[in-house]
């Protein structure tokens, strides 16, 4: 079992303060309850990774559902590093996969059959949602802290409709914390994508059990009563950058008593440079790069930004004289 008990300040790379409302995380506590929460609303930075790539509707739908839950998990846990969410079946996408550093860079991507989702969607009554997309699979999370210190992995089966669905019943059977997650993902009225979510869990038993009575009641009502007050949040109020996110905040939860953390801003941040493809290329033969030529260069195409990295001869000798 990892933590999940969440941190009040996590780290950022920005000195100046966070006022933003989009491509932002703030988390929360509600003080009533000491139920522990964060929200993310990513504009910009989503919409960069996803028109990258030549993906249809469906499929960047999905990954900007994967994209910003994966923000969001990411904000529960104590971590310096890189924390991973990848979705694996056996449908028309294959996998898709977004990894949120500790610092707020993000970036992703995802694999598909073009041909079994153009046969998929010419069904009658077709539903973007996760089961026909991905079909039976499964869910996994990595946290990767460095080559010093273990890597931990969670996995569980792809239940339900949604994402938010199957990250629901990770935490139920895994984790054993009450776990609310509302998510939504859309464009902007300038045809720009756009996401956002909220995630509300209990305490960890033993952070409740030291916690004092008041603030760590956890009871059925108090869990209760916030889920239906998380049910009465739209999604246009999710992505609405117009919207303060502190507003949303304090509009759901006032009652609870609801305090807010320092805020980090999130950014699109792609960590493939022509050095990093270089130490690639070294671990294969030079003999056998002639599969990647194009027009007499060897080609790597980075397949989170689709930034395309080339190679003449002169590169190569180059880079296997520093080998």
């Amino acid at each position: 079992m990892t933590d999940f008990s969440g941190a009040a300040g996590t780290p950022r790379r920005d000195t100046d303060p966070v006022t933003a409302e989009i491509d932002v995380l703030q988390t929360f506590q509600l003080e009533r309850s000491s139920f522990r929460g964060r929200m993310v609303r990513i504009g910009p930075a989503l919409d960069e990774i996803l028109t990258r790539h030549a993906y249809p509707e469906p499929v960047q739908r999905l990954l900007a559902e994967t994209i910003v839950l994966a923000t969001t998990l990411a904000a529960a846990l104590k971590y310096e590093g890189i924390f991973t969410l990848q979705t694996k079946g056996d449908g028309p996408v294959s996998y898709t996969v977004a990894d949120v550093t500790s610092v707020g860079d993000l970036r992703g991507y995802a694999s598909f059959s073009a041909d079994r989702l153009a046969e998929q969607q010419s069904h009658k009554g077709f539903q973007p949602d996760m089961g026909s997309l991905l079909g039976s699979g499964y869910l996994a999370f990595t946290v990767d802290q460095g080559e010093h210190t273990e890597r931990y992995q969670g996995i569980v089966e792809l239940r339900g409709e949604t994402l938010a669905d199957a990250i629901r019943h990770y935490f139920r059977q895994s984790e054993q914390l009450a776990t609310g997650v509302k998510a939504a993902v859309g464009k902007d009225k300038d045809g720009k994508w756009v996401g956002g979510a909220i995630m509300l869990q209990t305490l960890p038993p033993e952070d409740a059990a030291t916690a004092p009575e008041h603030r760590a009641s956890n009871s059925e009502d108090d869990w209760r009563r916030s889920m239906l007050l998380l049910e009465t949040l739209t999604d246009a109020e999710l992505l609405d950058a117009d919207l303060p996110v502190n507003q949303v905040i304090f509009r759901l939860f006032h009652e609870e008593d609801p305090h807010v953390f320092t805020r980090q801003a999130l950014r699109f941040g792609c960590r493939c440079s022509a050095d990093r493809v270089a130490t690639v290329l070294r671990s294969i033969d030079r003999s056998e790069l002639d599969d990647l030529r194009k027009d007499g260069k060897v080609e790597v195409t980075c397949e989170f930004c689709n930034t395309v990295y080339r190679f003449d001869d002169a590169d190569l000798d180059k880079v296997y004289a520093a080998f």
